[in-house]
């Protein structure tokens, strides 16, 4: 049995067999976060806790998938997503993981549908980049990029990156 409780004006928490996603920045772990970025992604593998907490600062939405309830403050962090957007045209899904011991339960099907219902992304444009889930995002309207040639993408360049936060490597 699914459970929406309205928290702050922003942010919601929904729970599910002793699991929880919740929207509230405030819950999130970013030790957790930075960690499996860090050392597991194969997106950002050696991102620092900095650009961790600038890109969750900067981003819209945040969300945290956790095994127990964060607002009553017994609640372990076990996935995470990050929605960047302008919450009319256009959305771009990013730094998605749920940590490997808690796969196989149905954790990142949940946070993709509550992702993809919330209010003000059901009818946005999305945009993501993968390299081995197609078929879990497929499950939720997601397809190869139409027109591809009329698209254009810059490059991300780590190093002027660093030097804008005033990170020295």
């Amino acid at each position: 049995m699914m459970e929406e409780i309205k928290m702050l004006e922003n942010e919601v928490l929904w729970t599910k067999d002793g699991f929880a996603i919740s929207t509230d920045k405030n819950f999130l772990n970013i030790d957790v976060i930075h960690d499996f970025l860090s050392k597991d992604s194969y997106w950002v593998k050696g991102i620092t806790k900095e650009l961790v907490k600038a890109s969750i600062e900067n981003s819209i939405l945040c969300y945290g998938v956790y095994e127990g309830n964060p607002a009553n403050g017994s609640a372990k962090q076990v996935g995470f997503a990050r929605v960047v957007s302008d919450l009319v045209r256009f959305a771009y899904l990013c730094d998605v993981f749920i940590l490997p011991e808690y796969r196989g339960q149905g954790l990142s099907k949940w946070l993709m549908g509550t992702i993809t219902e919330h209010p003000k992304l059901k009818g946005t444009g999305f945009m993501l980049a993968t390299k081995d889930a197609h078929g879990l995002y497929a499950q939720y309207g997601f397809k190869p990029l139409d027109q591809i040639e009329k698209r254009m993408a810059r490059p991300l360049d780590w190093e002027a990156v660093y030097e804008g936060y005033n990170i020295h490597r």
